[in-house]
């Protein structure tokens, strides 16, 4: 099982690809593949920021001042 690469690293390999379409000295085969990935690189980080947003929107500070994760579709009611 292949493991997923982190945001970072899919944000840094997007911006390699972003790079070189301006560039635009690539053929036109190699363009394509180049911008499939990065669709796929974009959906990929956009689904983690979602995630991510979603963890931040249900966590809800305790009167004791520390936080209480709690489960999204709980909070959504």
């Amino acid at each position: 099982m292949k493991k997923e690469e982190s945001f970072e690293k899919s944000m840094a390999r997007l911006e390699e690809i972003v790079r070189a379409l301006e560039e635009g000295s690539a053929p036109l085969d190699e363009s394509l593949k180049l911008f499939e990935e990065g669709t796929a690189l974009v959906k990929r980080c956009s689904d983690r920021l979602d995630a991510a947003e979603q963890r931040v929107r249900i966590l809800m500070k305790k009167t004791d001042g520390e936080y209480d994760e709690q489960s999204f579709t709980d909070s959504a009611q």
